[in-house]
């Protein structure tokens, strides 16, 4: 769609936007005169009021949206930034509702975390019941997903009292994958292709690894959970598992760590000797995804094991003992159907899981989904999917945890972690609210480093690729001295 913009260069929020409410068209700026079907929003400022006014020139028709406030409400530079996107975001909303855009299910609400504008929104009301209210009134969410925030919101604010300033989370990638799922992007290799990249990569994982653990212990982080990645950490031998394993507890100070996650989402990496090394080095929640329990659907998406594997692994960790189990389940795969996803649900629930985390299938573009243009569930079909996993697991006994969203997601939805009582994840709730820092390692490791205060943050990113990583791990162990730099400041202020 033509976009052009008057007045501001918000161009990210009037994007985001456009992706709400008109997921099939991707953003053109073209030069000249605006002409054809095309998006204009301009913002204009008075003494007194700043206004967003959206014009949608859309199927021979053209519909307005408008959106303005009080200056008095624009209390500094950042806030004035943000408010400023809210409106750019409203009228390009109320345009595209009146030009008959559905009305999503989260409404105009953008972004990856709902969770902190509700945990803000209560902030500033003291009261939980003024706080959701305003979320439906403000952003137009359903009900339904507002009282879904709501639910998570407070298992992130009991998880935020239970933090102090310098406890932090671990997260190791292992960037490798026996093949390829095909509606992932994630940077990994397949173990058919690179078999030979391992021994070098888990080499240089070790000289990243003490780096690390020597900017952390300096300045006495506390570590509360360490989550290993990837890729599929399985896909390392046991051997190998045990050796890194080891270096962790040799250059950590783990004691403090309440919860140990390791990923072993394919079955087809799963063995009982893995699964002993892993409880042996105090490894006690382990991820067995089947996405789908339909073999079809499995085969449509390129994993190379069957439901009745996905049993077979899942009575090996039960037979190992120790583990919570987290099993992925997908909403919106190609094959799937609403029938389909029921016998998933009905399935999986079956087995026992103590966590089942639902995801929305998000179109990634570097996915063979997006690439082939594979057919997939519409929007209507997802929803009902969605509903019934809520339904059904609610009324199983399990609890929504916590929810994000991410881009091109099928119909706008989300994905939500739903637990057993007392068996919440506390490293999901802390990477997707940003409650405190995640010092990553590993091929594509993305730390995050938060400011207790303020909840500001930094990025230090490490090479995606295995061959990148290997060869630029020298200058990713020097990067470690951020760390230390990002804390003294704080201190020092």
């Amino acid at each position: 769609m033509r976009l052009y913009l008057h007045g501001h260069e918000y161009k990210y929020a009037v994007e985001q936007m456009l992706l709400t409410m008109f997921p099939a068209e991707r953003p053109e700026y073209p030069d000249g005169k605006p002409e054809g079907e095309r998006l204009e929003i301009s913002l204009s400022h008075t003494a007194q009021r700043t206004t967003a006014c959206c014009t949608l020139r859309i199927n021979g028709g053209i519909y307005k949206g408008r959106a303005q406030c009080a200056n008095t409400a624009m209390t500094d530079a950042l806030h004035t930034d943000r408010v400023c996107q809210r409106l750019i975001k409203d009228a390009i909303y109320r345009a595209a509702l009146r030009s008959g855009c559905p009305r999503p299910a989260w409404g105009a609400l953008t972004g990856v975390r709902p969770g902190k504008v509700l945990s803000s929104l209560i902030a500033e009301e003291h009261d939980e019941d003024k706080a959701l209210r305003r979320f439906i009134r403000e952003y137009d969410v359903s009900p339904a997903r507002a009282q879904l925030c709501m639910t998570t919101t407070r298992e992130t604010l009991r998880a935020a009292a239970s933090l102090s300033p310098k406890d932090i989370c671990l997260y190791v990638g292992i960037p490798f994958c026996p093949t390829r799922c095909a509606y992932c992007s994630f940077v990994s290799q397949s173990v058919e292709k690179s078999m030979k990249l391992i021994p070098p990569f888990l080499e240089a994982l070790e000289k990243e690894i003490a780096a690390t653990a020597a900017q952390v212990n300096a300045l006495g982080l506390r570590v509360v959970s360490v989550y290993m990645g990837g890729g599929t950490p399985t896909t390392l031998s046991a051997e190998q598992l045990d050796r890194l394993c080891s270096v962790l507890e040799d250059e950590f100070d783990l004691s403090a760590v309440r919860e140990y996650t390791v990923e072993a989402g394919r079955p087809d990496t799963i063995s009982t000797a893995k699964l002993r090394v892993l409880r042996a080095h105090g490894v006690d929640r382990v991820s067995v995804n089947p996405q789908t329990m339909s073999d079809r659907v499995l085969e449509l998406i390129g994993r190379r094991h069957t439901a009745a594997d996905i049993e077979h692994a899942l009575q090996l960790v039960r037979e190992t003992g120790g583990f919570d189990v987290n099993m992925d389940l997908i909403a919106g795969l190609p094959g799937d159907s609403a029938e389909g996803f029921r016998d998933t649900v009905e399935k999986v629930l079956a087995l026992g899981a103590e966590n089942i985390t639902v995801h929305t299938l998000s179109l990634k573009k570097g996915s063979r989904i997006t690439l082939e243009e594979v057919p997939i569930p519409g929007a209507d079909e997802v929803a009902a999917m969605l509903d019934f996993a809520g339904e059904r697991l609610s009324a199983a006994g399990y609890s929504p945890y916590y929810l994000y969203r991410q881009k091109f997601m099928s119909g706008g939805f989300e994905n939500v972690g739903w637990a057993k009582d007392g068996r919440v994840n506390l490293y999901n709730i802390c990477i997707m609210e940003e409650l405190c820092s995640i010092i990553a390692m590993g091929g594509g490791g993305s730390t995050k480093l938060i400011r207790p205060d303020d909840g500001r943050n930094i990025r230090i990113m490490a090479p995606k690729y295995p061959l990148e990583y290997i060869n630029s791990i020298g200058n990713t162990c020097a990067e470690k001295v951020k760390i230390l730099d990002f804390y003294n400041n704080i201190e020092h202020k």
